[in-house]
């Protein structure tokens, strides 16, 4: 009967240190440098994907002035511009930064175009979206403007869908929480 405890709880410690942290991932920028997330240690991140020809676009405005007003040394917001949904984001990756900038004054890090589902999905959002990965939840991205929430120690807390805006009640609860 020991050995059975000793052998499950074993299993049960290696599944938990096997699994990667937000933190193992590293990523482009759309000027094509390399961004390591474990620089974001200690922060709250708010990881949505976006797109500029959908009818949720103007959730940009909504994510700047999120940034703007909470953006730090505390939390920060980074976009992953995706091409999954009705190809409602064609553009380059020069492209998207001049949309982001020109139309909504985009500040906050904005990562290059990858794919957030199917079989080209980006390591990051499989590791997002599959429970077996993160540990805590399958979140499949549904459409454009998916926000994850991702907390100080690189651990997903919770996924808010496309449609609820960006300054929702349950991410600025988030935000604001010690």
């Amino acid at each position: 009967m020991k050995k059975l405890l000793f052998l499950s709880l074993f299993l049960c410690s290696m599944s938990l240190f096997s699994q990667n942290s937000f933190y193992d991932f590293k990523v482009r920028t759309l000027d094509g440098g390399n961004f390591d997330l474990a620089s974001l240690k200690g922060r709250k991140v708010l990881v949505v994907n976006t797109a500029s020809k959908c009818g949720l676009t103007p959730q940009y405005k909504q994510l700047q002035e999120l940034y703007s007003k909470y953006g730090g040394e505390k939390f920060v917001i980074i976009g992953f511009p995706a091409n999954n949904f009705l190809q409602q984001e064609p553009g380059s990756n020069s492209e998207i930064r001049e949309f982001c900038t020109a139309n909504y004054g985009v500040t906050f890090p904005m990562m290059e175009k990858i794919s957030v589902k199917g079989n080209d999905i980006h390591p990051l959002y499989k590791w997002l979206t599959d429970k077996s990965l993160n540990g805590v939840m399958d979140a499949p991205v549904t459409w454009n403007f998916q926000k994850f929430m991702i907390d100080e120690n690189g651990r997903l807390v919770g996924m808010v869908p496309p449609r609820e805006s960006p300054d929702c009640e349950k991410i600025i609860n988030w935000i604001t929480s010690k």
